[in-house]
């Protein structure tokens, strides 16, 4: 019997018991499907995650230490020099901009409503390099930024909207309200973030000369590496500079923090690495099981067919046939699921893609893995060799007379 003989009665065989045959390629479906979704799955949170976060990969935040420490001189504030020191590409190649913050707790008053809240004064750059995006309206007019007129136009963060407005960001766009004594005119709205949203934005000239105080210090230094791969050089480099503006003798004794935020995201890109191994460990052992099904049906069917096989035997058919024939079984069942499985698994994925984003903005959409499918195919190719190896052994070492009397 030639491999195409072998095949067509293998195909047979399966159609004689097709409900079970139905069942066990139904097993390697769900299988491979769950893998291939779950993988989706993972690399959809990933994606997500390197969206969010992606900006804020290369950025190093710098605030004031507080208070005195014994024996050394009092802190040293951050300052306007400061930042022209860290913006000179000379001492600092690897810094793309500093960006510096003056803050303070300021009470907001819209109508009979107040509400305590955080003022930011900064530069025109400050929604760019921290990742914020407008809801509605637009920046403080930049053009009298520029010329040091103190602009009295602000942008309100989505709390104190919600709070004081209770309406659409867009109906709050012309609103009087007042900060401390001085009345300002809301120009636009931030989108939420859920940290930094009971906030008012405006440019730095404003809030040193409306309400901190028209000094030359600042709270907060945003400093933005030119990539991801420059951001412990661009680190040093600030901490050598300030340490220099700051007579700094010894690091203990430094005025000022650093954060970087680079070693906390790749903390959480190695939980979402562990998070996707353990759902395709899940969805393998799914697959497993649909492959302990394919073993299982084999045995049956070679315990099913021993007098079949003896026959064949007596009439000279070898061991390496017979091997051969149960082989090919086992193969086609698992084969057919698998490329069942990957269909279905990538159709679900798609469907996911279109469908989540239009229900839901809180759960990322499936991202299909050309590996996770070409993987999970290998397996069920796999599968079927292992699962119909021991069976077909099996009954290729059966002895002719035994096998022509079983019943």
């Amino acid at each position: 019997m030639d491999l195409s003989d072998a095949f067509r009665a293998a195909l047979r065989a399966l159609r004689v018991n097709k409900m079970r045959s139905a069942l066990t390629t139904f097993g390697i479906v769900i299988g491979i499907a769950a893998v291939i979704i779950g993988v989706a799955l993972g690399n959809g949170v990933k994606a997500w995650f390197d969206e969010l976060v992606g900006p804020l990969m290369t950025q190093i935040t710098v605030t004031s230490s507080a208070g005195h420490m014994a024996g050394a001189v009092p802190v040293r504030d951050l300052s306007d020099a400061d930042v022209t020191a860290l913006r000179d590409p000379a001492k600092a190649p690897d810094i793309a901009s500093v960006t510096p913050v003056v803050s303070g707790g300021v009470v907001l008053r819209a109508g009979t409503g107040e509400r305590r809240i955080t003022v930011l004064g900064s530069t025109d750059d400050y929604l760019t390099v921290t990742d914020r995006k407008l809801a509605a309206g637009r920046l403080p007019d930049r053009e009298r930024a520029r010329t040091g007129v103190a602009s009295r136009e602000i942008v309100l963060g989505p709390t104190p909207v919600r709070e004081l407005f209770n309406d659409e960001p867009s109906a709050v766009l012309g609103q009087q309200v007042r900060l401390d004594r001085t009345t300002f005119r809301v120009v636009g709205v931030l989108t939420m973030n859920g940290q930094q949203d009971d906030i008012a934005l405006m440019p730095m000239q404003s809030a040193r000369t409306y309400l901190f105080g028209n000094d030359t210090t600042v709270n907060q230094l945003i400093v933005k590496a030119t990539n991801v791969a420059t951001v412990p050089a661009a680190t040093e480099q600030v901490t050598a500079i300030l340490d220099a503006r700051h007579h700094i003798a010894a690091p203990s004794r430094r005025d000022f923090e650093l954060l970087n935020l680079q070693r906390l995201i790749e903390q959480r890109q190695q939980f979402l690495d562990a998070l996707q191994g353990f759902i395709a460990i899940i969805a393998a052992i799914s697959l497993l099981v649909g492959g302990i099904g394919v073993a299982n049906i084999m045995l049956v069917s070679v315990t099913e067919r021993t007098r079949e096989i003896g026959l064949r035997k007596a009439v000279g058919a070898s061991a390496t046939a017979v091997v051969r024939q149960f082989l090919i079984e086992s193969s086609v069942l698992a084969n057919a699921g698998g490329v069942a499985g990957v269909l279905f698994g990538v159709l679900v994925c798609q469907v996911g893609a279109v469908v989540i984003p239009r229900v839901t903005d809180t759960f990322p959409a499936p991202v299909v893995s050309p590996g996770s499918v070409a993987v999970s195919f290998g397996i069920s190719v796999a599968i079927g060799v292992v699962a119909g190896l021991y069976p077909a052994v099996r009954a290729a070492h059966m002895h002719i007379v035994d096998a022509l009397r079983y019943e």
